[in-house]
């Protein structure tokens, strides 16, 4: 019996197999002196009509051959109605249900506010170069849903998120019928990076939280071989707090006993925050020291700098910030070193020049040049604002805008408009959250004249190759929500230039 694999079988078999079930179950509830031999019949059903044996899905489970792609996303598109939930207890239950496969896995867990990311990117290329099989785990995604779970750079396929999906949409079943919160997406997203993860045989997964930290669907793993924190400044403020030490304390949940902890630069209630959390776990504390930062050489192309005794390291991110990021992934590298990840000073060059990360500071297009930037919240529109000042020095500049309408859009506003000439603004699709252009274009009109709301992506970008010369600059930011939508708008706009 053991060795029986249920997807050779046909649905028929298991549709009589389920039904079987339910009927001798209720037969059950009304009969309390059924015979032993009875009971184990009915536990048979379970597992075999299930796919499960010893309480843990042994993958046989029914849907390796039904569900398809188009299903599992409108299965997921269903799923979007239980919101948002902070909190691990649904999210400990499911993993519980599919075997706890995180329990298997050795990850990095980063959190913060911005730049998260980019240290992801930094990480998990240098990690691949170095011949490790990485799995990835990011949000929010800019060009596919499959973009979020990644093994060496690749996109879960189809059929692995089909049969991810199939486990997870049982065990959330189960969970719903006997009286647990169904899962929302995001725990079932997180629940199938770690069951793609463990099937691949990742030898490490480089991890970004979702939201905060501390409550975040993906803190249910085991204390990592790293835990890291990006900038953290203030977004999300509903939620996580209204004061940056809230915040603070809130992604500084990922930290657990005995795991080393390094950080970027903090504000001083940030840095007090973490360093406290990390002493209270018996950890280790680094912090990235910027003034070892040297020899820095700034570029749209390419970035040169030296950092703690690496001599011109090159990365290919544009951005000033993309500097410090990089050295931060640098500290984490050393860290994972000396826990049984050696990164040869060769591949760790090579990894941080190979990097990629779309959306961020992104030259989409040049003459003129066209940059596609992910800020979302006034941290990251400061940024913005300092890259745009030290490379477009006396440029002229037009924006195309677009925002969700729970974000702080106004201190993103008054951060960013001195530079510009002309904004357009544009709505982001597909999000009940976005703000409409035209509401945007009124908000940004309290701060400069001359602003247009386009109809479309495609129309805006248009309006902005008419407003610009090949001297000028286009920068779209605001949400990451539009901007796959936006550089596929602006690729299709050059291939039909193309004679």
């Amino acid at each position: 019996m053991g060795n029986i694999q249920t997807e050779v079988l046909p649905a028929s078999f298991h549709s009589l197999r389920r039904r079987e079930f339910r009927a001798v179950k209720e037969i059950s509830r009304h009969q309390p002196r059924m015979p032993q031999w009875m009971k184990l019949w009915i536990s048979f059903l379970m597992m075999f009509s299930m796919g499960r044996r010893d309480g843990k899905y042994t993958g046989y489970e029914r849907g390796r051959d039904g569900m398809k792609y188009k299903d599992a996303m409108e299965y997921m598109e269903e799923i979007g109605k239980y919101g948002s939930v902070l909190g691990l207890e649904g999210m400990r239950e499911l993993c519980r249900r599919l075997g706890d496969p995180q329990q298997e896995l050795k990850f990095v867990h980063i959190a913060g506010t911005n730049g998260k990311g980019s240290v992801l990117a930094y990480v998990s290329t240098a990690l691949q170069c170095a011949g490790y099989r990485v799995g990835r785990y990011l949000s929010p995604v800019i060009f596919e849903y499959r973009e979020r779970i990644q093994v060496n750079g690749r996109y879960i396929t189809q059929k692995g998120f089909c049969e991810c999906l199939e486990l997870i949409r049982t065990a959330a079943g189960e969970m719903a019928a006997e009286g647990f919160a169904h899962p929302t997406a995001f725990e079932i997203e997180t629940a199938a990076a770690f069951l793609y993860f463990k099937q691949k045989s990742c030898d490490i997964v480089v991890l970004e939280t979702g939201l905060g930290g501390g409550l975040d669907a993906t803190n249910v793993i085991p204390p990592p071989e790293a835990a890291v924190f990006a900038s953290i400044s203030m977004d999300h403020i509903q939620l996580l707090g209204d004061t940056l030490e809230e915040i603070a304390e809130k992604k500084a949940g990922i930290i657990k006993r005995g795991c080393p902890v390094i950080s970027m630069g903090q504000q001083p209630e940030a840095e007090g925050v973490l360093r406290a959390r990390a002493e209270e776990n018996g950890c280790t504390f680094c912090m990235l020291d910027e003034g070892r930062i040297r020899k820095v050489r700034y570029g749209l192309e390419r970035q040169r700098f030296s950092y703690g005794g690496l001599q011109d390291l090159e990365i290919s991110l544009a951005g000033q910030h993309q500097v410090r990021n990089a050295a931060l992934a640098v500290e984490v590298l050393r860290m994972l070193g000396e826990r049984g990840f050696a990164v040869p000073e060769k591949r760790l060059r090579q990894g941080l020049l190979q990097t990629e990360w779309r959306g961020r500071f992104d030259i989409i297009g040049k003459k003129p040049y066209f940059i596609a930037d992910g800020a979302h919240n006034e941290d990251g529109a400061k940024k913005l604002a300092e890259s745009l000042r030290f490379y477009f020095t006396n440029k002229k500049i037009v924006y195309i805008m677009g925002v969700l309408r729970d974000k702080e859009y106004h201190r993103m506003i008054r951060a960013t408009f001195e530079l510009a000439e002309h904004i357009v603004t544009v709505t982001p699709p597909g999000s009940p959250r976005a703000l409409h252009a035209c509401e945007l274009a009124g908000e940004v009109r309290r701060y400069h004249p001359s602003v247009t709301a386009a109809d479309s992506i495609e129309e805006a970008v248009e309006l902005s190759y008419l407003l610009a010369d090949q001297g000028s600059v286009i920068v779209a930011f605001g949400s990451l929500s539009y901007l796959g939508a936006l550089i596929r708008a602006v690729e299709n706009r050059d291939k039909g230039m193309v004679v």
